[in-house]
């Protein structure tokens, strides 16, 4: 492979189309696509300071590299990419991308990134913006940290492990989600969703897990949150703390310590369709 190194570019498309090459110790100034359409390189301690470096690059590996606020949008239509130690501080990055694997990195201003992507690894990152992941499908996240509303909004086949998420109104309209071992705070969490398993996390959420068919809650703690489960079908929840509110649920299983109040306003639904047993010392009762 041939090696670009120590080197200062400027000007629209310096490198276009670099295929076979290491790119180490470089920075790329004012000038639109400077690798657009590049493939099979290496990118290491690189930094971009203006719009679209990568867009329609395959086969890239970018390490301890910097994407400066002007580099926004600077990494769609990218094909097998892996980013490890990577400083973003553009906002819009990764659209309609495809295998993609990111560790050890910061989204400073992640609004709007990883929008219509397909399967994706996060590990070990924290991200700062609204609408990350927006329509994207086949995602596995580690250890990730998000403050920013809108998360994952029209995503399909989403595990996340080992993360914090302080996020109002995320996974709506989702397909099958898998959290486990997470905190999750936010309003209106999990709307009309299809297929949400939550393992062993901690919810805070005003009128959260709504319109939700097929949720599953294993050994969950629902904290501060009131008017959940409204219009919810197949529910099966074990949940290890005292509930708020719980408004018209439609069917499924709920055990819990015990809860506040149950707000049943609609007579379309069947109540011989929902069960809630609560606590009676070290056995269930069941109370509705």
């Amino acid at each position: 492979m041939k090696v670009i190194k120590d080197q200062t570019f400027g000007g629209e498309r310096a490198l276009f189309r670099t295929v076979d090459a290491i790119i180490e110790n470089c920075q790329f100034g004012e000038g639109e696509s400077p690798l657009k359409e590049s493939s099979n390189l290496e990118v290491k301690n690189v930094t971009f300071g203006w719009k679209y470096p990568l867009w329609y690059t395959k086969n890239i590996k970018v390490s301890d590299t910097q994407f400066l606020e002007m580099a926004r949008s600077g990494l769609w239509y990218v094909e097998n990419g892996e980013f490890i130690h990577c400083d973003i501080i553009a906002p819009k990055e990764f659209r309609r991308s495809k295998h993609i694997f990111i560790k050890d990195s910061i989204f400073h201003d992640a609004k709007e990134t990883l929008w219509e992507c397909e399967d994706v690894r996060i590990e070990n990152v924290k991200a700062t913006g609204d609408y990350f992941l927006m329509n994207s499908k086949n995602i596995e996240i580690h250890n990730f940290t998000l403050e920013g509303n809108y998360f994952a909004d029209g995503g399909e086949n989403i595990k996340v492990y080992d993360s914090t998420l302080h996020s109002k109104d995320s996974f709506w309209n989702c397909k099958n989600v898998y959290c486990e071992n997470c905190t999750i705070e936010g309003e209106y969490l999990g709307w009309n969703t299809e297929n949400l398993t939550l393992v062993n996390c901690t919810i805070i959420s005003h009128q959260g897990l709504c319109y939700i068919s097929h949720l599953v809650l294993k050994d969950c703690k629902i904290l501060n949150s009131d008017l959940i489960l409204e219009y919810c079908k197949d529910i099966q929840a074990n949940i290890l703390s005292p509930l708020g509110s719980i408004k018209n649920p439609i069917s499924g299983t709920i055990y819990c310590d015990s809860y506040e109040e149950w707000i049943q306003d609609d007579e379309r639904i069947d109540l011989n369709q929902i069960h809630i047993f609560t606590k009676n010392g070290d056995q269930y009762e069941e109370v509705k």
